[in-house]
């Protein structure tokens, strides 16, 4: 029989040859120092340098450790979603793989978590990072996501987090969603704090990730407003966009009228198309609407209890489990 595990500590990482060991053993006496049953997971998001080999050593080496070998590069939401799915302790906690985080920190959030809470974010109030490429960006996008899905936090982009199993495998997580998870836990009723963690700088290669992301995260911002405000209600949200539509095809049908009065058949041919083209656009909105509310009733997706990635799924896709 399994023994039954309190905690899991997921951590993706890729390239990161210099800093997996000395992390790896950090996690490993904390997780001891906690003296529960415990495992370490480390996502190998498809490095290309000896990264899988020091992992495989890791792993040889130690009962407590899995990893998840990707076969290639899918990004750092695709290697959370991996280790969370590959969990099997009562609470997770994740964090970046560049000794950013720091481990130590680990007892504070399991201790904030006992309070009630079900998810238990960090927050690097002292963030040691470069201020206009790293900083700044990310405190106007900590605004924005805080006035948009109405979790406001401090400091989304922190990967130290801590978990209730049952909350976080009930978050389906794609495309660059990491950002997002605490305001994504809402939709299963989770209580989220946060707690000021430590950060420290970067010893050793360069980040991942730059200032480039900015659009990519104001897309995810949208998304995740879709969902965690309409996706029980998809008719109000396709109905919402379709209001300016409406609008404007009445203004036009009135621009048309005043040009009947003056008898001037080109921009009366012109403003009745307008009206027509934006009323159909707007009752063309307002039926993926209807339609998203008739597949909320009749079909399988309920986002009271969302999605999971399917571990065969990762298998199959990115890599293979290795336990």
């Amino acid at each position: 029989m399994k023994t039954h595990l309190y905690l899991s500590v997921a951590v993706p990482v890729y390239n990161e040859e210099d800093s997996v060991h000395l992390l790896y053993e950090k996690i490993r006496v904390v997780c001891q120092s906690i003296n529960k049953p415990y495992e370490i997971i480390f996502v190998d998001d498809g490095s290309s340098d000896r990264t899988p080999e020091i992992l495989q050593e890791i792993q040889d080496t130690d009962p407590h450790f899995r990893r998840v070998q990707f076969r290639r590069n899918y990004g750092q939401t695709a290697a959370m979603a991996a280790g969370f799915d590959a969990a099997q302790g009562e609470r997770v906690v994740s964090m970046d793989g560049d000794l950013q985080n720091d481990p130590s920190d680990i007892p504070m959030l399991l201790n904030k978590m006992d309070e009630g809470y079900d998810v238990v974010c960090g927050w690097r109030k002292n963030r040691q990072d470069k201020f206009w490429s790293r900083r700044f960006p990310s405190i106007i996008a900590n605004w924005i996501i805080g006035r948009v899905t109405g979790v406001r936090i401090h400091d989304n982009g922190c990967s130290l987090k801590a978990y209730r199993a049952s909350i976080i495998k009930n978050v389906f997580l794609y495309g660059e969603m990491h950002r997002f998870i605490p305001a994504m836990t809402t939709l299963t009723g989770a209580r989220v704090t946060e707690v000021v963690v430590k950060h420290h700088a970067r010893q050793f290669g360069e980040s991942k990730y730059g200032i480039s992301r900015v659009w990519r995260v104001i897309l995810d911002i949208i998304t995740v407003k879709m969902i965690i405000g309409f996706a029980s209600k998809p008719l109000r949200w396709f109905g919402f966009f379709s209001l300016p539509f409406v609008i404007a095809g009445f203004v036009s049908f009135f621009a048309t009228k005043n040009f009947l009065a003056v008898e001037k058949i080109e921009s009366w041919l012109v403003m009745t198309t307008v009206g027509l083209l934006f009323f159909f656009l707007g009752t063309h909105l307002i039926a993926l609407g209807i339609i998203g509310e008739l597949s909320m009733k009749t079909g399988d997706f309920r986002p009271s209890k969302g999605l999971r990635p399917n571990i065969k799924t990762l298998r199959s896709n990115t890599g293979k489990v290795i336990t």
